[in-house]
């Protein structure tokens, strides 16, 4: 259950703009075997979800607050992000896995008030797509 603990954290701090790395923890769990790899998914997936709308909050309700030191994102990183939710609309969520672009995509979702149902389903989709796609890979394709 510790282990459970531990992924889920690692997977919510992944998604919320502080740094962390959870893949190595979800393919390190699959590959000792220890729990059913479903589980492990879906307690990765629930955990980097959870961190997104963290961010998706945090965008939401904090935006005001965009100029003082300790807002959780730089001006031009944020303006960056906006220009690319503006480009590509709430389909953008999709690239919310990927490294250093998804964490402020999913806080500018906030910011220009993304509804958090659509948001939810995208941003799960994708997470949860990507920590399948790591699980694939790490087992051969299911290979024994």
């Amino acid at each position: 259950m510790l282990t459970l603990a531990g992924l889920f954290a690692a997977a919510l701090l992944a998604a919320t703009l502080v740094p962390a790395q959870s893949e190595a923890v979800l393919v390190g769990l699959v590959m000792t075997g220890g729990h059913p790899v479903w589980l492990l998914l879906s307690v990765a997936t629930a955990g980097n979800v959870l961190g997104s709308v963290i961010n998706w909050g945090l965008g939401r309700w904090l935006v005001h607050f965009a100029d003082r030191r300790w807002f959780p994102t730089s001006p031009g990183r944020l303006a960056q992000a906006t220009r690319w939710y503006h480009r590509w609309g709430h389909w953008s969520l999709l690239a919310s896995w990927v490294p250093i672009v998804g964490d402020p995509l999913t806080l500018v979702a906030g910011v220009l008030r993304e509804p958090l149902w659509r948001f939810a389903v995208i941003v799960t989709l994708a997470k949860g797509g990507r920590y399948l796609a790591l699980v694939l890979i790490a087992t051969g394709f299911g290979e024994t």
